[in-house]
């Protein structure tokens, strides 16, 4: 076994050292040579990215209009003939096909590629990676957005925080140097993680590239959530005054530089303000088959209906080559890259930043809160007639439970204390509050086009209402701390009234109700879009902060109605 290892290490030297011109059909109009080529293994992934996905989701292609395992090989078999030295596997998630590791090890096998690698969101990584080490993987990106759990549970909507940071590790421990790992960054949504990033890389050999959020369909693309290489890199010098540049191959997408004595470096992938067109060498056939030359074009070539057609190897890398000597400078040829129509990112293999901003999320983001363990299952979706939160128009009239003739939170002598909930029985309670924020034309209109130079209005001000409701004992001082079986925040332009429509409901089982909570959720949503909106203009007006409807208890229920 030793001996066939150290022989198929020789036939590789030798046809490295030997290697024949580079292939025409490779080499567009430009004088570019593609030798890197990316193949989407699969369209489905095991997270739920909100900035992934468009809102309306994705068309999933049938299974058998998918590359087989076989067609794959093939494929990849024709580009490294021609001359591509370096396959990526992408997807969706790469990791969540089942014959994943088999591919590696096929890959493997074919001589002259020098370089296998994958790009995954790390979910499965811990648990594969030996085994697709053992195949041949020899090099790993991750996607990882932010170092905070909370908010990447919010962004993926599922758990997973955990196994991601476990593959990171995993890997190093395995010996990858760099393991990569993928931060898109997005004004008013991470850029204050930069230095918490660069940080990261002190005690691991990681390579933190810090990605400029690109356009893509489906994602209100606009210039200001940009954060530029530039400004990347001032905001980072300021902590580290020392930071070292490092050098670079000429194909190379990333600037990379490393704080003196960091096991680790960290780079910039800086396709927006100062595009790598010019040395572009990657090429990528999507799950479905067909050839993309660039990454922010729609133009494709489908390779699996000639391959299924009994097309000659000869005949696919003809077809090949047209596509290639069509591909454009920079960009596809665009000048405004920001109104272009392309698949969305989950599609293409290439998972960057692209939430749709006008959008409502149905969200995960389980957290533990300073106090104890509180569950919060947020979805916020629209409350809707049929719902068990529905509730009518604000304006029409209430229908109020008896009331009690006493205070319930001030003791016989007129202080305040909190109510003694000890004998109470345990039932399910919950709660729904509203709020409006009249904006004006001017601040409404920015936050409709995601144009507030803070960032995402209706995300921020989303993530604040369920952290609100969650501190909710903290901050109004005779609340009970209690465990939240569900928060739900949902925020709405109303284009009439130039405003933001506030609604959050809770959910407990318990002993005591959630009004409470429900209304800090939207009064904490209503401050965060004042805030964010201020500097457009001080003349909004906060109102019709308010309890809608609420179940359970002594007092029975209540709703505006």
């Amino acid at each position: 076994c030793y001996n066939q290892q150290c022989s198929a290490v020789d036939s590789r030297r030798f046809l490295l050292e030997h290697a024949a011109p580079f292939s025409a059909f490779l080499t567009d109009s430009f004088g570019r040579q593609h030798n890197y080529l990316r193949i989407s293994l699969t369209e489905k992934c095991n997270l739920r990215c909100q900035y992934c996905m468009p809102e309306e989701g994705v068309q999933l292609t049938p299974k058998s209009e998918l590359l087989t395992a076989q067609e794959i090989i093939s494929l990849a078999r024709l580009f490294v003939k021609e001359g591509v030295e370096k396959i990526r596997l992408t997807g969706g998630e790469p990791l969540i096909r089942p014959d994943v590791v088999d591919i590696v090890g096929q890959l493997y096998k074919l001589e002259g590629l020098k370089t296998i690698a994958v790009t995954t969101n790390g979910i499965n990584l811990a648990r594969l990676l030996p085994r697709l080490k053992e195949a041949g993987l020899n090099a790993i990106n991750i996607s990882l957005d932010t170092l905070v759990p909370a908010k990447f549970e919010f962004i993926v909507r599922r758990k997973g925080f955990h196994k991601v940071m476990e593959g990171i590790h995993k890997a190093t421990e395995l010996g990858y140097r760099p393991v990569k790992v993928n931060c898109v960054v997005m004004r008013g949504f991470n850029e204050d993680e930069l230095l918490g990033f660069v940080d990261f890389t002190k005690d691991l050999p990681v390579d933190v590239r810090f990605i400029e959020y690109m356009p893509f369909d489906g994602n209100r693309w606009n210039f200001k959530k940009m954060v530029s290489y530039k400004e990347m890199l001032d905001t980072i010098k300021q902590r580290w005054p020392e930071l070292e540049k490092l050098p670079c191959e000429a194909s190379s997408t990333a600037k990379s530089y490393k704080v003196p004595h960091f096991q680790g470096q960290i780079s910039f992938i800086t396709s927006m303000s100062e595009h790598f067109c010019g040395s572009c060498n990657r090429l990528r056939i999507t799950a479905d088959g067909n050839l993309k030359v660039c990454l922010f074009g729609n133009s494709e070539v489908s390779l699996r209906d000639h391959l299924r057609s009994g097309a000659s190897e000869e005949e696919l890398v003809q077809i090949i080559g047209a596509a290639v000597g069509r591909k454009k400078k920079q960009h596809a040829g665009m000048f405004n890259i920001s109104q272009m129509k392309n698949r969305p990112m989950i599609l293409i293999g290439c998972c960057v930043f692209q939430k749709d901003p006008s959008s409502t999320f149905d969200t995960k983001c389980l957290e533990a809160s300073p106090v104890g363990q509180v569950s919060v299952d947020c979805q916020s979706k629209e409350a809707s007639p049929g719902s068990e939160f529905f509730t009518r128009d604000s304006r029409s009239s209430t229908k109020v439970p008896r009331a009690s003739d006493n205070l319930t939170h001030t003791d016989e002598e007129g202080r305040a204390t909190m109510v003694d909930v000890g004998g109470k029985p345990d039932s399910r309670r919950s709660a729904v509050a509203g709020a409006v924020v009249r904006l004006g034309e001017k601040a409404f209109g920015m936050v409709r086009q995601n144009q507030v130079k803070k960032g995402d209005v209706l995300a921020v001000a989303q993530i604040a209402g369920i952290q609100g409701a969650k501190l909710t004992s903290q901050l109004i001082p005779l609340c009970h701390n209690i465990p939240l079986n569900h928060v739900e925040v949902s925020l709405s332009l109303d284009e009439a009234r130039y405003a933001v429509v506030i609604r959050s409901s809770c959910q407990t089982w318990g002993r005591t109700g959630v009004e409470m909570e429900a209304l800090t959720a939207a009064s904490l949503a209503a401050l965060t879009v004042y805030d964010m909106c201020k500097a457009v203009t001080h003349d909004i007006v906060i109102e019709e902060v308010k309890l809608l409807s609420k179940t359970g208890g002594q007092r029975g229920d209540f709703s505006r109605v």
